[in-house]
């Protein structure tokens, strides 16, 4: 485990970056479009306009992350569901997704506290309050819809991982599945998808009441995930949400052939075969 930490700790660091940015563009534009001191209430009185227009930002600053160079190197995940997801699959060693998991958290908290260092209680009080997930008309329906929409997702980046000709656009439909979950699903669930980003919004409120919905809904809809693409689909790719040939892949192949060439998952994808056929040197 010491060996793995002193050999991806970049990577780990990536993730904490990756959540706490992501954190930081939620707070800040969230702040921006429903604060009423900053006019857009008034001018956008509609709300289900408002959430398109934060669910666009989101959806942008996903695919930013998931496409920037730091993002191409550690997978981008920003989720421990999406972590633990592939995991079960075989796709990333235990040891390098509980770190993973941790980054995630650590990085998620800074970032939430970041926001309100700058904004104050424009973005502690109500409507912002944090930007913190809770359900909306109960705690049912709230899991039931978390549930669904993990599950959805991870069922939209496991397809399109799996599939050569698709796999470089797997973080734009991930992108897009962002802003529309915002746009139509947030005024139910809050839209977390996220035990990290949910833990990061209840910490510094103080709203631990229905933290519980967001821990277990979607790590069940994204394994489920999980188990519909390893009964159905023959194919798997790499952890990575992206993954450009010569760049380091600590999921897939050894740091010391990233340098020479693609890395092996890139090969076998292009051949359609399965990236775990080919073992993973486990230090």
């Amino acid at each position: 485990m010491l060996q793995r930490l002193r050999k991806h700790w970049p990577e780990y660091l990536i993730e904490a970056w990756a959540l706490g940015t992501f954190m930081v563009s939620a707070g800040v534009f969230t702040t921006l479009i429903e604060h009423p001191d900053f006019g857009v209430p008034e001018t956008v009185p509609e709300p289900v306009l408002r959430r398109v227009l934060i669910g666009l930002a989101m959806g942008a600053t996903a695919v930013a992350l998931i496409y920037s160079p730091w993002g191409r190197r550690s997978g981008a995940h920003m989720n421990p569901a999406v972590s633990l997801t592939f995991w079960r699959l075989g796709r990333m060693h235990g040891v390098d997704a509980a770190f993973y998991a941790v980054a995630q958290f650590t990085g998620g908290v800074l970032g939430v506290l970041l926001v309100h260092a700058a904004l104050g209680e424009r973005f502690a009080a109500a409507p912002i309050a944090f930007v913190a997930t809770q359900p909306m008309h109960g705690a049912a329906a709230a899991f039931v819809l978390e549930a669904l929409i993990s599950c959805g997702l991870m069922v939209t980046v496991l397809a399109f991982t799996s599939r050569a000709r698709l796999a470089p656009f797997t973080g734009v439909a991930a992108g897009v599945l962002v802003a529309l979950y915002i746009a139509l699903e947030a005024p139910f669930s809050g839209m977390s998808m996220n035990p990290a980003r949910s833990f990061a919004s209840a910490a510094p409120a103080g709203l631990w009441a229905e933290l519980w919905i967001y821990f277990v809904a979607p790590p069940i809809g994204m394994l489920a995930a999980a188990a519909m693409h390893a009964r159905l689909e023959a194919r798997a790719g790499c952890a990575k949400l992206v993954h450009p040939a010569g760049m380091r892949c600590i999921h897939c192949a050894d740091d010391s052939r990233v340098a020479a060439g693609p890395s092996r998952c890139d090969v076998l994808t292009k051949e359609e075969q399965r990236c775990q056929r080919v073992p993973t040197r486990r230090t």
